[in-house]
């Protein structure tokens, strides 16, 4: 590192990497330097390469970290661990997307490389670094009994929120190499979930891993660790996941909605004297501020209100660059840490668990050892 900035080096250039993390790691530029990205297609590489001005371009992940880096950020499908481990066996520093792998036994691995190597290991999780959060954090330390948390996700078609960006076309892969790709992500799959249904192991990898891992790691966020999975419901277009914290109820509701381009989340808390309700809009819009209802009362008369703010216009993506850079120059440990990228892992494959057997889960994210 030279005077506080960290060489990275991006493995994937796709979706995420093109709308999000290469457009923040460039406002960035006085904390990262992007010195090499890696892509199997390897003419969207050098076009992002020549894009953001970035020297180093590869097609196989391992020769990337023989180049001079601080810091790798894992962007690709399919499971991290593979690259993530041997990023921090060569002492590199790891953020990884969402999931950070499809097993706890994968991240557990994970977590000890990077211990074991003196690095640190970070999950991508944007809402949890969204300053509407943090607000949410605060009003929900001051609503007292709550009495349940609802979740729900109205998922929805995604080329309407991606378009208008300019993003680079992608060359297909040879037919061999997508099948290798693909055997070793179902293998994964099903190492992770046992004795699962095809059912069960599709709503694990394309809904829970994918797109719910962010609602459950939110809920962490908001109530701490669950103490029971009470049931699960699960099918490829809606899935249903209970959950207890203690005596404070979660339900989770996850509904896909191709017909309707207008994708919705929001977490609502209620207690007796306070409603709270945040909303999000799709994580692929830069800048586009989620927002804030709270509402009170005066008891034991008709007198009412409602509140709605916007907390600021700053990317959770952004941040949580931020926060990464933080951890390596400062010591500030972000909030998803490895560790808690791992809790959601085991609290996935104890969805698949519960429904598989019929039966509640205690403490279903301290599975961390499957």
């Amino acid at each position: 590192m030279n005077a506080g900035k960290v060489r990275v080096g991006l493995v994937g250039t796709g979706l995420i990497a093109q709308v999000m993390h290469l457009h923040y790691l460039a406002e960035l530029a006085g904390r990262y330097q992007v010195a090499a990205v890696c892509d199997l297609d390897a003419g969207r590489a050098r076009a992002c390469a020549e894009r953001y001005g970035i020297p180093a371009v590869f097609t196989d992940w391992r020769d990337l970290l023989g180049h001079p880096l601080d810091a790798v950020l894992v962007l690709t499908s399919g499971s991290h661990a593979p690259i993530a481990e041997a990023a921090a066996r060569a002492g590199r520093h790891v953020f990884v997307e969402k999931p950070m792998c499809f097993s706890a036994g994968e991240g557990l691995a994970m977590v000890t490389a990077a211990e074991q190597a003196g690095v640190k290991l970070m999950t991508g999780y944007p809402k949890r670094y969204d300053p509407a959060f943090a607000r949410m954090q605060e009003e929900t330390a001051q609503a007292g009994d709550v009495r349940l948390l609802r979740v729900t996700t109205f998922e929805s078609p995604l080329r309407p929120y991606v378009e208008h960006y300019p993003l680079l076309p992608r060359a297909p892969l040879p037919a061999e190499v997508t099948a290798g790709l693909r055997a070793d992500s179902g293998e994964r799959i099903r190492m992770a979930t046992g004795e699962a249904s095809d059912l069960e192991r599709q709503v694990y990898e394309m809904v829970l891993l994918d797109t719910l891992v962010h609602e459950l790691n939110t809920v962490r966020g908001l109530l701490g660790e669950p103490t029971r999975l009470e049931y699960a419901s699960l099918a490829m277009d809606c899935v249903t996941v209970m959950l207890r914290f203690g005596t404070r109820p979660a339900v989770i509701h996850w509904i896909d909605l191709p017909g309707i381009a207008r994708y919705g989340m929001e977490f609502a808390l209620y207690a007796p004297g306070r409603r709270l309700t945040l909303t999000f809009p799709s994580p692929f819009l830069r800048n586009e501020p989620a927002t804030l209802a709270i509402e009170d009362g005066a008891a034991g008369s008709a007198r009412a209100w409602r509140t709605e703010e916007v907390t600021s216009y700053e990317s959770g993506f952004k941040r949580e660059l931020e926060a990464f850079h933080d951890w390596i120059v400062a010591g500030r440990e972000p909030v998803t840490a490895g560790r808690d990228g791992l809790r959601d892992i085991a609290l996935c494959q104890a969805i698949i668990d519960c429904h598989h057997r019929g039966v509640p889960v205690d403490d279903p994210t301290g599975r961390t050892d499957q």
